[in-house]
C-alpha cells in the first residue's frame, strides 16, 4: 500500500457539508438517535478543537469536539471521530485525535468524555467513567463511556448529569 499524502488541519467553516455527507457514509441515518448526538444538539462545536483529514483535496476524516457541563463543571465532548470507510487502517483516526486532544491540553481544559470502543480510545489515556459520577442524557453502554483527564483533579471535581452547554 502506497504512503498517503495526509494532511491534518483546523476544520474550516466552508467544511461542513463534507463532513456531514462522511458522517452520513460512516454512520448512515441512526446516528441522530444515539445518546452522544444528544449531547451535540443544538451546540456547536468547538472550532479550535476540530480537525480534518484530507487527501488532496479529498476530505476523508474529521473529529470535532462539543462543550458540556456537569453540574457547574465544563467538560468537553468527542465526536464523532469518522474516518472514510474506504481510508480505514490507515491511522487517520489516530492522528486526527492526537490533534484535537493536543489542542484541548493546550486550551486549559480539564476532561473529555465519549462514548466509544474502549480498546480503540484506551490508547490515547481514555479510561471507563466510573459509576455514579457522570449520567448521560440517554442510554449508554458502561463499557463505551470513558473519560480522559487533561489536567489533574478535573475528574475527581466532575459529577452529575452531562448537559449540552453553549460554546465559548
Amino acid at each position: 500500500m502506497s504512503p498517503l499524502s495526509l494532511v491534518i488541519r483546523p476544520e474550516h467553516p466552508d467544511d461542513g457539508p463534507a463532513i456531514e455527507r462522511l458522517h452520513a457514509r460512516a454512520f448512515g441515518p441512526g446516528r441522530f438517535a444515539r445518546t452522544p448526538y444528544r449531547l451535540r444538539e443544538g451546540v456547536g462545536h468547538l472550532p479550535d478543537l476540530s480537525f480534518t483529514a484530507l487527501v488532496g483535496t479529498y476530505l476523508v476524516g474529521s473529529v470535532r469536539i462539543g462543550p458540556a457541563l456537569a453540574g457547574a463543571e465544563p467538560l468537553l465532548v468527542l465526536g464523532p471521530l469518522t474516518v472514510d470507510p474506504s481510508f480505514d487502517g490507515r491511522g487517520i483516526g489516530a492522528g486526527l485525535m492526537r490533534a484535537s486532544l493536543d489542542a484541548a491540553r493546550a486550551g486549559g481544559h480539564g476532561l473529555v468524555i465519549l462514548v466509544g470502543d474502549a480498546p480503540y480510545y484506551t490508547r490515547f489515556g481514555f479510561t471507563p467513567v466510573p459509576p455514579g459520577h457522570l449520567t448521560l442524557p440517554g442510554p449508554v453502554d458502561p463499557a463505551r463511556f470513558l473519560w480522559l483527564e487533561l489536567t489533574a483533579g478535573a475528574c475527581a471535581r466532575t459529577r452529575g448529569n452531562v448537559a449540552v452547554a453553549l460554546a465559548r
